[in-house]
């Protein structure tokens, strides 16, 4: 057991590490880095059990900075772990360099991007279901939270979460600074007001002076024997302490020191060390034995049926099939129909109620236990969540989204619950992929795509039942699509996917029983969007495509199919260079029946009509 003097002389170094590297950056969080260094010098030393050759094993605990802002502090850490070394430190925040200004996966002991606050402590909920639940490894979340953390909603999800399922192996540690970005924080050192807000969530509290190491070290010990609860300890901390200049003064937030002031701060500190910590090896232990399989019956379907239901139903397939597979739900799963799962397989569902950021927050915990979280909630509820999608794309995170309830064709629920917003979100992220199925054979396909596919993956499903359009046997590839009208005399060329391709084949019909060909494109996988497709059909119809969806006009299927048709100036043949019209929603939609609002919107198979009469002259 190291000794109180050495883990003041370790709290030292990872305070003057933390100065010497953003002075050389010139910019980063030296203060905020120096309040938590004896917070992190006695876990290093005493308590975390971590093998940093191994960073995948499975027994290792998880250190997440949530105040990822203090980067300059965990990347001290790793080098008085002896992961990094003191030159890879001092490249923090320069170009090309993995030592980022806010911590990303590109070091492997990163395991998720932080520094937009209030994720860390949600993240740490999915790690513990992993943990408790599924792995069932004794492992620990040790999660750093400032106390500008703790204005963010997204952390009281994660407190009331995380005591719901009695994740005793999750335990917070704020550093209560009292200083934010611009001044004194909401509740500043007021740690009976924070103990009592967790405690009722059902935490169990510990609130103690950040500096004293007797205090720290006693703590970490009590939140170790818990065992129903996640323990909470609120610590008062200094910011900037160790250098008397700046300690517990405003200004000082994301400031570098200036090379002279470093210097000073340096010497007070007692000078630099070259302290190397021999970390804890966790104990060896088996996970959880993984369920028996069967192979793989995706659901297939001969009469009409919502996809969304077809998209419940495709899950629990997969959870047959994949032991890795496991749901969590916005609390709507008799809408979603996860509800289809959560009865097959109840050990491997988790229901994370009206707590969307929550939801998603799980799925990215989960991932990085290796598990394929599937989360589903009404399409327009994401955008409450949108942060958190964005940042596990930071997180090169694996987890798959399924929107449902998108559109006005929901009917008579209103604008509320209409997701309009969601295919330009979700194209927005870097790496996603976008699928909008029509039928349930469709669905089931895409669903079984997104298992496959590693990164973020988005499904938009429809509240309607919808005719069955596909055989049994069709395959749906990710940036395909599906041409399910054409003739030699085709005029213009109809996108349309999910509920507006069945009014695109409608509008067919009834413009081929007038004497007008068309050409009607499924363009199932919204991102990436099947180019080439789209380049054959504008030349067959003379460049003139409609596009047509149950989406706002900005930033959805329209827009994917002029992306399509970008930089190819000069590229296409004479005559075939596109003319885009789009079809979407334009204005604030009200209750009705859903056919009243396709109409309403002109997004109906009149419409489409009206619109390639137009086109045609």
């Amino acid at each position: 057991m190291a000794t109180p003097q050495q883990w003041h002389e370790l709290a030292q170094q990872l305070r003057i590490d933390s100065i010497r590297s953003t002075t050389q950056a010139g910019s980063g969080h030296p203060t905020s880095s120096m309040s938590a260094a004896d917070l992190m010098a006695v876990l290093l030393y005493q308590y975390l059990h971590y093998d940093f050759q191994n960073p995948k094993n499975p027994d290792n605990d998880h250190l997440i900075f949530s105040k990822g802002h203090a980067a300059p502090l965990l990347y001290a850490v790793y080098k008085a772990a002896g992961a990094i070394s003191d030159q890879q430190m001092m490249t923090l925040r320069k170009f090309g360099s993995p030592i980022e200004g806010h911590p990303v996966p590109t070091l492997p002991w990163v395991e998720v991007a932080t520094g937009s606050l209030g994720q860390g402590l949600p993240i740490a909920e999915g790690l513990g279901i992993a943990g408790k639940y599924l792995d069932k490894l004794p492992y620990h979340m040790w999660v750093l939270l400032g106390d500008s953390d703790m204005a963010e909603g997204s952390v009281y999800e994660a407190l009331e979460l995380t005591a719901h399922y009695k994740l005793n192996n999750v335990i917070g540690i704020l550093d209560m600074n009292r200083l934010g970005q611009r001044g004194p924080t909401m509740l500043q050192w007021n740690a009976p007001a924070y103990a009592a807000r967790a405690q009722s969530f059902g935490w169990h509290t510990i609130e103690i002076d950040g500096h004293d190491l007797d205090q720290i070290n006693s703590a970490y010990a009590e939140a170790l024997k818990q065992t129903e609860q996640p323990t909470l300890i609120v610590a008062r901390t200094i910011k900037g302490k160790g250098f008397s200049e700046i300690e517990n003064k405003e200004g000082w937030h994301g400031k570098a020191l200036p090379p002279d002031m470093a210097q000073r701060a340096i010497a007070e500190l007692g000078g630099e060390r070259n302290i190397t910590v021999q970390v804890q090896h966790p104990a060896q232990q088996a996970p959880a034995p993984k369920p028996a399989t069967e192979p793989l019956h995706l659901p297939t379907y001969a009469e009409a049926i919502a996809t969304r239901q077809a998209f419940g139903e495709a899950l629990r397939a997969l959870g047959a099939a994949y032991p890795d597979v496991v749901v969590v739900d916005g609390e709507v799963g008799n809408s979603t129909y996860t509800d289809i799962f959560a009865k097959a397989y109840p050990d491997r569902f988790f229901e994370q109620y009206i707590a969307e950021e929550q939801m998603v927050a799980s799925q990215v915990g989960l991932q990085i236990r290796g598990y394929q979280p599937f989360g589903a909630t009404f399409a327009a509820f994401y955008s409450r969540a949108f942060d958190f999608v964005r940042m596990a794309a930071i997180s090169r995170a694996n987890i798959k989204l399924c929107g449902s309830h998108a559109g006005v064709s929901i009917g008579e629920d209103g604008p509320s619950q209409m997701g309009l917003e969601d295919l330009a979100m979700m194209r927005a992220v870097y790496g996603s992929v976008v699928l909008y199925p029509s039928d349930g054979n469709s669905a089931a396909r895409l669903v079984k795509d997104m298992y496959d596919y590693k990164g973020i993956s988005y499904l938009r499903s429809t509240r309607e039942k919808t005719p069955i359009v596909y055989g049994p046997d069709e395959q749906f590839p990710v940036g395909g699509s599906k041409v399910l009208r054409q003739s030699a005399s085709d005029k213009v060329t109809v996108v349309a996917a999910g509920i507006t391709l069945h009014e695109a084949l409608k509008a067919h019909d009834q413009l081929q029983s007038q004497g007008i060909a068309i050409r009607v494109i499924d363009a199932y996988s919204v991102k990436p969007i099947d180019a080439h497709t789209l380049h054959e059909a504008a030349q067959a119809t003379n460049g003139l495509i409609v596009t047509v969806e149950d989406h706002w006009l900005e930033g959805g299927l329209g827009d994917a199919v002029l992306d399509a048709f970008a930089g190819m100036e000069g590229q296409m043949p004479q005559g075939a260079q596109p003319r885009v019209v789009k079809l979407g929603v334009h204005g604030m939609p009200g209750s009705g029946k859903p056919e009243e609002l396709l109409h309403w919107a002109g997004i109906d198979a009149d419409a489409i009509v009206k619109t390639v009469k137009e086109l045609i002259g």
